[in-house]
């Protein structure tokens, strides 16, 4: 019925070095790419800006082999943000620094809408007014949701003066643009993040050895596990006429373990290199399918983002603090947004009203 044998021809393709290749974790030029980054690394390890230089240079070109010529937004986002956040650091009045951190929204969330919700919402409100939309090419950069809500984490950060704004544009490109959690997370907060790069990242074994094993363990989740589990789903996903109620369920329960694995194997390889580098990154997924309760879940999948809502969008929106029915309200409204986070499409907001709601019950 579903296919139980390991297929380790996944694992040649990643060893294999294509220069045309995207580049993502599972590819094999970024494999051979990092172990030729790591020596450079290291060989700057007594040299700070080089070192900084040369990781930001090299998260660029990570981020224009994954989506091309639309590595320019990073360096809008980056542009925008440092220097929204230090004109908010000096100016004095409530209105004003409002209105900066609000423009900051607007260039993050702007640029986030157009590419990934323009046509979603150009059918809606075509189908609202009894019309038809044509869908427009837009192309979407990969990883856009993550990087734009990293930047809005730090320039949020400065106008509540949790944190003071960096004096130097090139260690903030460095935080917005780190490769290791670029394109799938984890999404790191300012405050947890910046004071790492002040601290001397001498190669040390024992956090080698840790990285080396969360890579190779984030490997095996996502080659020998999605991977093939995505062989069956799909195919039953593809085609559900020809295919018994036995074979859905099958292909749900298998679809649950897939998109974990997909997931949290990116993010363990993503945490292990940032340890190779000396850099600590949150951990993204706590054994979550082991939760006994919805609520739970949500502390345990996709954690980075689960705690940006709630300190960016839940608390701000009055959290728990004003009444039963207000906390109802306020985690729908978080749920709806996480749908629509998620994917630009009506299933994934039902799939968030639903969590929502079985938060609330």
């Amino acid at each position: 019925m579903f296919p139980i044998d390991i297929d380790f021809s996944r694992l040649k393709e990643v060893l294999t070095y294509d220069p045309q290749a995207p580049m993502i974790f599972s590819s094999g030029i970024f494999l051979w790419l990092f172990a030729a980054f790591m020596v450079v690394y290291v060989l700057l390890q007594r040299k700070y800006t080089a070192r900084i230089m040369f990781v930001t240079l090299f998260s660029y070109y990570f981020y224009y082999k994954s989506s091309g010529t639309y590595f320019f937004l990073l360096a809008i986002v980056t542009v925008a943000d440092f220097f929204l956040a230090q004109l908010m650091d000096r100016v004095e009045g409530y209105w004003k620094r409002k209105g900066l951190v609000a423009l900051s929204l607007g260039v993050n969330l702007g640029l986030l809408a157009y590419f990934k919700y323009t046509n979603f919402l150009g059918g809606v409100i075509a189908s609202l007014m009894g019309g038809e939309f044509t869908a427009l090419d837009i192309f979407l950069p990969v990883g856009i949701s993550f990087f734009t809500f990293q930047s809005l984490s730090y320039t949020i950060d400065v106008y509540r003066r949790d944190i003071k704004p960096l004096t130097n544009l090139l260690d903030y490109a460095f935080y917005v643009s780190f490769f290791p959690q670029l394109v799938a997370g984890p999404i790191e907060r300012a405050k947890s993040l910046l004071p790492q790069f002040h601290i001397k990242h001498s190669f040390n074994t024992d956090k080698a050895v840790q990285g080396f094993r969360l890579i190779l363990w984030g490997y095996f989740m996502k080659l020998v596990i999605s991977d093939r589990l995505a062989v069956y789903v799909n195919s039953v996903y593809d085609n559900v006429s020809h295919h018994s109620s036995i074979s859905l369920i099958v292909a749900s329960i298998f679809f649950a373990f897939q998109i974990y694995c997909d997931f949290g194997g990116y993010s363990n390889i993503a945490i292990g290199c940032a340890k190779i580098m000396g850099f600590d990154l949150m951990t993204n997924f706590n054994r979550p399918y082991l939760s006994k309760s919805v609520a739970e879940f949500w502390r345990r999948w996709h954690i980075s983002l689960s705690g940006w809502f709630r300190d960016y969008l839940y608390i701000p929106l009055g959290g728990s603090r004003k009444g039963k029915l207000c906390k109802w309200r306020n985690i729908m409204i978080v749920f709806f947004v996480s749908g629509l986070w998620h994917g630009a499409s009506w299933h994934y907001v039902l799939w968030g009203c639903l969590n929502g709601a079985y938060q609330v019950i």
